[in-house]
Parts: structure tokens; sequence; C-alpha cells
């Protein structure tokens, strides 16, 4: 059990089950499409380096190409750190009492959620794929009625234990309630 020392909006006697992130082969993919984004280029300019040496020796082009290249090459680094910071600050905090859902949209855009585990009426697993399959990730949808009607847990690890998880806690507080 991971240890938070402060929850938002905190309960009585209420601790912390589950501290849930994104699984690393998610950021495997952004690292493998920023390589991918840099590295073609790079070895392209390299096999026809002396082309490329011609255009930027001329007064007009050379500069161009510059530029162009710094705009091309920023572009894919700024794509790489949003994902990493989308990656990254996606968070799911399961305690005894509620679920709580951080989740980042972009760089200045953050949402985060609230459930109360009474509210719960549908928990579902999904994991899609070969890739999925061998690392066991997936996600989690939580159904509800309310407002937010469904969480979803994106690319975490053990998606079927995670459910199950819920779901005896989800009818330990219900056992409660009814005591």
């Amino acid at each position: 059990m991971m240890n938070l020392h402060q929850l938002p909006n905190q309960r009585p006697n209420e601790h912390v089950v589950s501290f849930l992130r994104r699984q690393w082969f998610a950021i495997l993919t952004i690292v493998t499409a920023f390589s991918i984004l840099t590295g073609i280029p790079l070895l392209g300019s390299w096999y026809f380096w002396d082309t490329i040496q011609t255009w930027l020796d001329h007064p007009v082009i050379g500069p161009f190409l510059v530029i162009l290249g710094s705009i091309y090459f920023l572009s894919i680094w700024l794509f790489a750190f949003l994902e990493f910071t989308d990656y990254y600050l996606d968070t799911w905090i399961i305690t005894n009492e509620r679920i709580i859902s951080i989740e980042q949209n972009g760089l200045f855009n953050r949402t985060a959620s609230e459930l109360d585990l009474s509210s719960v009426q549908d928990t579902t697993a999904e994991i899609r794929g070969i890739l999925q399959t061998i690392f066991t990730y997936g996600n989690v949808f939580v159904q509800t009625a309310g407002e937010k009607s469904r969480f979803h847990f994106k690319s975490i690890d053990n998606p079927e234990e995670v459910k199950q998880l819920i779901n005896r806690l989800v009818q330990e507080k219900r056992a409660k309630k009814m005591t």
C-alpha cells in the first residue's frame, strides 16, 4: 500500500489502496516515434550529405533549410515533451472510499475527478491486441450513474486485477452500508 501524505478532500479513516500510472510500455511508443521522426531525416542527410552541403552553402537556400530543419526538430521535441507530460501526470488513486482520477490534457489543462465507491455500477477490464496481451496492460472502465458516467484508466498494468480490486472494495463498502 502506498502512503500519500495528503489526499484531496481526505475523509476520516480513508487510506490509499492502490496508486496507478500508465504502464511503462506506453512511454516506449513515445520514444519510438521520437526516434523514428528524428532518425530518418538525420540518416537521410548523412546519406545525401554532398547534395545537402551544396544547398547549405547557397546564400538563400542554406538559411532557409536551417530554419526549416530547426522548426521540424523543435516540433518533434515539443510533441515528445507534451506526450511525456501527459503520460507522467495521468494518475489514478483507489482508496477504501473512492476513486480519484487525475488526467493531464495538454500542457495547461488538468482534470481531477472523484467517484464514491458506492456509486459504481459496473467495472470492465479491456486488453486489446498482442502487445497488451504479452505485457499484460490495458484499460479499465468504471461505469456510474453520476454526471461523469465512465471513468477510464488508460494503459495500466494488470487491468483484470485492478477491476477485481475495485469490485472487492465496492462490495466491502456496500456491506458496511448495510450494517
